[in-house]
């Protein structure tokens, strides 16, 4: 009973936030509350929930201060000159805004921290994504398969619980892994160049008005380019070979590169500049990254202080002070509300042995003869059970089990952990996971929007990774 109520939960979950029923928030309330009563949880589901909040506190304040503190650098313009940078090379055609956007993700993701990557990556690329008229469910897709896929770092998480639930060394599980990496940041580049294409296409079909295929251009001209430079009419011909979709009004591909950025985010000319404290700024966003890195402190405590220090020497008169904090309020409360919503999902899970249940009977499903298999098994069974519970709960609670069951099969406890680790890029699209629901509030897009895009890419990425692991001997077969 267990285990059909939990799969039936996450399956009203999932249909009622991709038709748009119900917000993630009240969807994350309303429907584990429901499930919870049938479970048998009683008035003890309150408790449940509030033990799960819990753990959740630090990551909120975490995402919390780090709004802040990366939504005051933009302010005060400690970006625009990264900004300025890719809009010359990428210029107004959408396929390579996209597989920049991809490009950027998998750079930042090197620091390991989601919503740093989200934080970053928005940042930059939604100016540019508002100007050219393209979607920014695109935007939130292609930086989702970048991170996601770059999750099984080492110092990205997943990794270290794999090795450390299984008791083997760091190094054991991701340097046999690289070629799998490798093939999945192959995939997501051309999945973003795909969507690019289709961008180009679609603002063709849907505006042309605006956007015309007569214009060529060098990635100079145009939208963050540095003039007119290799922009010309080929007298209405249809393009073809290097032709783009850009902007048709010529009077558009203007000189200035900041105008690319006028009226967003990124204007150039807002009140909250900073320009004289540029290095100042850079300093400490550094720290703070080195500080991330090194782990010596709380993460929650150094966004904190951060943003105390941001805000107290770029904006030194107590009117100011309010002014940023209330600006960045409502990014602030669109995500923690859905972490905190979060923790009724993962509490009634928990609390009420949904998760013990249905891990248990996927275990026990298994036939006997496809024990040699068990590690590809594990492979293909961590995209949906990551992205249905917390990476702690299948690291550290279902991972030692199949490992257990695969040892009688001569499978080892690294190729186990190296397959465990593929399920990644899909789990780093669920609603549990706080950085993604960052990444959605900030590019304003609904989150049943960025599912339909952006699911069964990270699954065939999952597959690739796995495919190649199983090729390359990393993952094995009994």
């Amino acid at each position: 009973m267990l285990v059909l109520l939990g799969f039936a939960m996450i399956a009203v979950f999932m249909v009622l936030i991709m038709t748009k029923k119900l917000t993630p928030v009240l969807a994350l309330i309303i429907v584990p509350t429901i499930f919870g009563l049938f479970a048998g949880a009683g008035l003890g589901i309150g408790a449940m929930v509030l033990e799960s909040m819990k753990s959740m506190t630090s990551t909120a304040a975490l995402l919390m201060f780090a709004i802040i503190y990366f939504g005051l650098m933009i302010d005060v313009g400690l970006f625009d000159p990264l900004v300025r940078f890719i809009l010359r090379k990428l210029g107004n055609d959408p396929a390579k805004v996209v597989l920049g956007t991809a490009i950027l993700a998998a750079a930042v993701s090197l620091d390991g921290d989601g919503s740093t990557t989200f934080i970053l990556t928005t940042a930059a690329m939604l100016p540019v994504y508002l100007r050219l008229k393209m979607s920014p469910v695109v935007l939130t897709c292609v930086a989702g398969l970048a991170n996601g896929t770059m999750n099984i770092l080492p110092w990205g998480g997943p990794t270290a619980r794999a090795a450390s639930a299984l008791k083997i060394s760091v190094s054991e599980v991701f340097v046999p892994m690289i070629p799998s990496l490798i093939a999945g940041l192959v995939v997501v580049f051309a999945f973003a160049w795909l969507l690019g294409l289709q961008e180009r296409n679609r603002l063709r079909a849907v505006a042309p008005e605006i956007w015309a295929e007569g214009v060529e251009f060098d990635g100079g001209a145009g939208t963050g380019g540095t003039g007119r430079k290799g922009a010309r009419r080929n007298s209405g011909a249809p393009a073809g070979g290097s032709s783009v979709a850009v902007l048709e009004r010529t009077e558009d591909l203007v000189d200035e590169r900041d105008s690319a950025m006028a009226d967003t985010a990124l204007d150039p000319n807002r009140a909250t500049l900073r320009p004289k404290l540029q290095w100042f700024n850079l300093g400490l966003t550094v720290a703070i990254m080195v500080l991330l890195v090194a782990d010596l402190v709380p993460l929650p405590f150094v966004f904190m202080v951060g943003s105390a220090i941001a805000l107290l020497v770029n904006f030194p008169k107590l009117k100011d002070q309010s002014a940023q904090l209330v600006a960045h309020a409502p990014s602030i409360v669109a995500v923690v509300s859905m972490v905190m919503a979060a923790a009724v999902l993962t509490g009634v899970l928990k609390g009420t042995g949904m998760v013990e249940a249905m891990s248990t009977w996927l275990v026990q499903i298994i036939p006997s003869d496809m024990g040699p298999f068990m590690a590809v098994i594990t492979g293909v069974l961590s995209i949906p059970m990551t992205f249905f519970m917390s990476n702690d709960a299948f690291y550290f609670g279902v991972l030692p089990v199949l490992s257990e069951t695969a040892g009688h099969y001569g499978i080892s406890a690294a190729d186990m952990a190296r397959a465990s680790i593929t399920g990644q890029p899909f789990h780093l699209q669920s609603p549990l996971v706080p950085a993604i629901l960052l990444l959605v509030s900030l590019a304003k897009v609904d989150l049943g929007d960025h599912h339909k895009k952006v699911l069964w890419r990270t699954a065939v990425i999952s597959l690739v990774m796995l495919a190649v692991g199983v090729l390359t001997g990393a993952i094995g077969i009994g």
